[in-house]
Parts: C-alpha cells; structure tokens; sequence
C-alpha cells in the first residue's frame, strides 16, 4: 500500500492542507479562519492548537485517522539559515520557530503543526525547502554594512520544485543546469541555481515591488522620510510587507483589478504594473551574473505567472538572456509531500538541524537510519 502524507502550508488567515497517497492528491482543502479569532492571538505560535483543530477536523471528514499516516510535512517557515531539502522537526528546530528567532510569519505554523499531527499519528514530522534555504558564498552575502549580512530569502519551495520539474520535462539533471526563476506572488522574489545549488538570490524586501510589498528604495529617501516621521517599528514593517506596493500606489493587490484599470484608460495603472515588471527584469539580468550569464533557462512562476500582460513585459526585456519558459501556479503542497515521500521512503535522507550560531547560520547532519 502507498504512503500516505499530510502536507500542511499556513497563511495568514488560512491554513490549505492537502493529502497525498503516494504522489496522488486525495484531497486538497484551504481552511479558512475568521479574521477576527485570528488577531486576537498574540502572536503566531500561539494560533497552533487553535488551526490544529481543523486540521483534524478535516482528516476525519475525509475518513483519516492520524494513525493513518506515514508522514506529516509542513511549509518551514523562517528558520536559520539552512540547506534546500527536507529536514526532521527536533526540539531545536521548535524553539527557535517558538521564539520567532528568524521574525513572524504564518508559515512559521507549518513546522509546529506537523509535529502537533505527526504526535496524534505516531509518524515522522518534517519540513522541506523553508524559504531560508540556502547559504550564499560571502561575495554575495557581503553588504556595505559589516553589521548586515545579505541571507536567502526566497520562495525556494515552489521555485525549486518548478526548476526540477522543467528539468524533468526537457530529458535534463537539475543539477546539470543554471536556472534563474522568478517567483511573482503577493511577495517576489528571484534565485539562480547553479548546477542545482541556490547560489544567489533576489528576497522581497531588497528586489522588485510586488502586489504587496515595498521592494527596494533609496536608502537616503527612506532615511529621511521616516526617521523623523515617529512612525512604529511594527507599522513601519507593516509598510514594508503588507502595505507597500502596488496596493499603495493602486489600493488593490489583485493584479486582475490593476489589468481591468489599465483597459479602463488608468495611465497611473499602467506606470505602476510596468514599473513593478521592469524591476523583475532588472532583477533576472543581475542574477545572470552570479553565473557568468551562462543561463540554461530563465522560468517565471507564481499566481501573477497566470497573467499574458506581466509576463509578456518581462519577457520582452530578459528575451535576450536566455530561453523563457512560463509555469504558472503555485504547486506547494504538491512540492512539500514528494518531498516528505522522498524523505520516509529512503530516496533523499533527512537532516537533521544540530546547532545554531549567533549569526543565525544552521547546522545540520544526515539523519542515520
């Protein structure tokens, strides 16, 4: 009989779970959760017995016991800095997920979750390609303050998954190939994989502005707007991730609404989508230097991914580089339990996480069998 798998992907208001029988969905389900009992948590750790009740709720409508499973795998989270692959949840792992030592955010629920299944079920907790993933040589790291260090922020989970499907497709070894990916969502973000390792990255708060995050400004501009300005750490964050952005140029982060705009004759629209679409080109030309521009294949993802007109001005300025291939969606949940099946059937050992510097660089082992 095939293994079962329980793959768990918080958002922030949601929690999608999906189960698979081998690498065949048996159902995919977005739990969403009222808003209202959600903030009233103080913080994310916090909301893990509350989502793990419909969790559970959902297995048993579907005639799953835990026991049923051979495995449970959520989304990582903000961890240390780590390697790509799949990891078993330990306590070491738990406490700085608890602590919310890498910051807050709802994928930091993905990891608590499946221990909290996993412990029902008596079966295996693991998470796979957490968005820090992946450790950049020092040129890359190097920033022009010695006290701040660039680290991998990316949505490595559904990129790294998508460049080794692509390679699949194409009769090719991921780890034969350079690829550059841009992920566009209600974040963006861009890696290149060099030969199969994540060598360098573009993250969110450092690149292109998207739907709903600021991106990259002028240091001095920022500096002397809002030093002055008595504006809060959390509401400053809040205007970098959440509410900068296309929403704070256009008051929506629903790229549908911001096209319908632009057919409506809204110039001020159309500025913003070409200027957010202009610095993810930007942003693919710089990742082909990390590889000496020798880029196998350049591959746009992500929800946006689905829209002609993004995708179209982005092609149209990176055309040259390298050959394009779109993969609209996100495949998470997909990505997270084969992932979760390579790791309790033997195929790809998981690590283990064994200690954590004051830098925040994480340590790990092969898990001995």
């Amino acid at each position: 009989m095939e293994h079962l798998v329980l793959a768990i992907n918080p958002g922030s208001t949601s929690t999608k779970i999906g189960l698979f029988r081998g690498d065949t969905p048996v159902f995919i389900k977005n739990i969403e959760h009222d808003r209202d009992e959600i903030m009233a948590f103080p913080d994310m750790p916090s909301q893990r017995e509350f989502r793990l009740k419909y969790v559970l709720a959902a297995l048993e409508e579907h005639g799953v016991k835990p026991s049923d499973l051979s495995g449970v795998v959520g989304r990582g989270g903000l961890m240390p800095t780590i390697e790509t692959g799949g990891y078993e949840i330990n306590d070491l792992m738990k406490e700085w997920i608890t602590a919310e030592r890498g910051g807050s955010h709802a994928s930091n629920l993905g990891s608590l979750l499946a221990d909290l299944v996993a412990h029902e079920a008596g079966c295996g907790a693991y998470i796979y390609d957490s968005v820090a993933s992946g450790r950049l040589p020092e040129i890359a790291a190097i920033t022009g303050f010695p006290e701040i260090k660039r680290k991998s922020l990316s949505h490595v989970l559904n990129s790294r998954a998508q460049s080794i499907e692509y390679a699949k497709k194409v009769d090719k070894r991921f780890e034969d190939m350079n690829v550059i990916i841009a992920h566009l969502g209600g974040g963006i973000s861009l890696s290149v994989y060099e030969k199969g390792t994540l060598t360098d990255s573009v993250g969110d708060d450092w690149g292109p502005f998207s739907p709903e995050r600021a991106g990259q400004a002028p240091l001095m501009d920022f500096v002397n707007i809002f030093h002055d300005s008595g504006i809060d750490k959390k509401s400053l964050k809040k205007k970098l991730r959440g509410a900068g952005g296309v929403v704070a140029h256009l008051g929506t982060t629903d790229m549908r609404e911001v096209e319908q705009m632009i057919a409506d004759g809204n110039e001020n629209a159309k500025n913003v989508l070409g200027a957010m679409c202009y610095n993810v080109a930007k942003a693919i030309g710089s990742l082909a230097t990390a590889v000496n521009g020798k880029v196998d294949i350049i591959i746009i993802t992500g929800g946006i991914a689905k829209s002609a007109m993004v995708t179209g001005l982005i092609c149209e300025r990176v055309k040259f580089i390298a050959p394009i291939e779109i993969m609209p969606g996100e495949y998470e949940l997909e990505a997270l339990a084969a992932g979760c099946l390579r790791m309790i059937t033997g195929e790809e050992p998981p690590k283990l996480l064994v200690r954590i510097d004051e830098d925040g660089i994480g340590y790990s082992e092969i898990k001995k069998r």
